[in-house]
């Protein structure tokens, strides 16, 4: 019985919705190739994808029958590959005429056209080479995916399991298949190297953070290491709460506590040292110039697109669960949880620390008084957080 006639539009189509719907190109072009074998009803066929990071081209994916498909990884052909040359080298253009793709059988007619038998480019060598090539890849046609002129991939096609040979119907639909590949993989690409350059900022951005936390540090010396420890107290306490159910904390969540912990007063670069460095207690005039570190450090972070959860941690951590806190007075659950995380391990840290003028207290002491303090000052799930760490010794 015949196979059934296939309807290349409906399958080009159906591929080209799947490349809106499917968003990984490795994905994507496995059930692209393994629909080609199924229903071309061919031995094998397999996918030579660009790497752009070495500069060549790999066998990446490969479907098909056992022992007639080359395995996936196994062969990386560079730029003077007799395939990958004909593809990409735009003097050899020519001799695909419409056909948009190279069928084995036809390379020795090829060799015989006059264009190319007098053409002084190599072309006839080169088309030796390639007809050497592809019984090693058991391929009896290859198409090549384009995108603006660049050689993103080559498909390879097995032969038909009933030895009839490709007609320009189906080298059509594959070249127009391979069309579409090549702008999936392109934007895949692209989409990676936005992923490098963000992850790369992101990175920097982290590393600037430190610094200026040690920048902080640097004025304020009776508050040396400070916010280190803020930072691995509340990443602590979140984790913490994380654990035991109290919360159902964000994507990038941890990330952003730790940059907030370590810029929670990055504002204080604002404010004059003798202030941050008096040991006397501040006047009302001075206690106000201390506050606006708050809103000082959400003005210095505000350009940074992206690290708005990081700028609430910065801007509200002394605000008070009972409204009395500044610099706007947030009362309750209208306190971002980051600000209040911060809070809670400021507040610990504060009071655990010699100081000039007066000894720390003990943990144990320290973590009762903020006990004491639940649903005034702080919020209960941080606080609850912070006597299980010290219950378990973890502080």
């Amino acid at each position: 019985m015949p196979p059934t006639k296939i309807d290349y539009k409906r399958e080009l189509e159906s591929a080209s919705k799947g490349m809106i719907l499917i968003h990984d190109p490795r994905l994507l072009i496995k059930l692209i190739v393994r629909s080609i074998v199924q229903k071309v009803h061919i031995q094998h066929a397999g996918m030579i994808l660009y790497d752009p990071y070495k500069d060549s081209y790999v066998l990446s994916i490969s479907r098909g029958r056992i022992g007639e498909r080359i395995p996936e990884g196994l062969i990386r052909f560079n730029k003077t590959n007799p395939l990958v040359k004909l593809f990409i080298q735009k003097e050899y253009k020519y001799i695909f005429e419409n056909r948009n793709a190279i069928v084995a059988e036809d390379i020795n007619k090829l060799l015989w056209k006059e264009s190319v038998i007098s053409n002084g480019n190599g072309i006839k060598q080169l088309l030796h080479s390639v007809s050497e090539q592809l019984p090693k890849l058991n391929a009896v046609a290859c198409v090549p995916a384009y995108h603006q002129h660049m050689l993103m991939a080559i498909l390879l096609l097995g032969e038909k399991h009933d030895g009839s040979r490709f007609d320009q119907e189906e080298l059509d639909f594959f070249s127009a298949l391979a069309s579409d590949v090549a702008m999936a993989i392109r934007n895949a690409q692209l989409f990676e190297d936005l992923k490098r350059e963000a992850e790369r900022n992101r990175n920097l951005f982290i590393q600037t953070t430190i610094a200026l936390g040690s920048a902080i540090e640097a004025k304020d010396t009776y508050t040396h290491g400070h916010t280190e420890r803020v930072t691995k107290y509340a990443l602590a306490i979140g984790r913490q709460m994380e654990a035991s159910q109290a919360y159902d904390f964000p994507n990038k969540f941890f990330e952003n506590l730790y940059i907030a912990g370590l810029l929670h007063d990055i504002g204080k670069i604002a404010v004059p040292e003798a202030i941050l460095s008096k040991q006397d207690k501040l006047t009302p005039e001075e206690y106000e110039i201390m506050k606006s570190h708050t809103t000082r450090g959400a003005e210095i972070l505000a350009p940074l697109t992206g690290f708005e959860e990081v700028i609430n941690g910065v801007k509200y951590h002394h605000e008070r669960y009972d409204g009395k806190g500044y610099p706007e007075g947030l009362k309750g659950g209208d306190i971002p949880m980051i600000a209040a995380i911060i809070a809670v391990a400021d507040t610990f840290d504060a009071m655990t620390t010699d100081r000039p003028y007066r000894k720390g207290l003990s943990k144990e002491k320290a973590v009762l008084e903020i006990q004491a303090c639940v649903d005034k000052q702080f919020n209960h799930k941080p606080v609850d957080a912070l006597v299980m760490l010290f219950n378990k010794g973890e502080l």
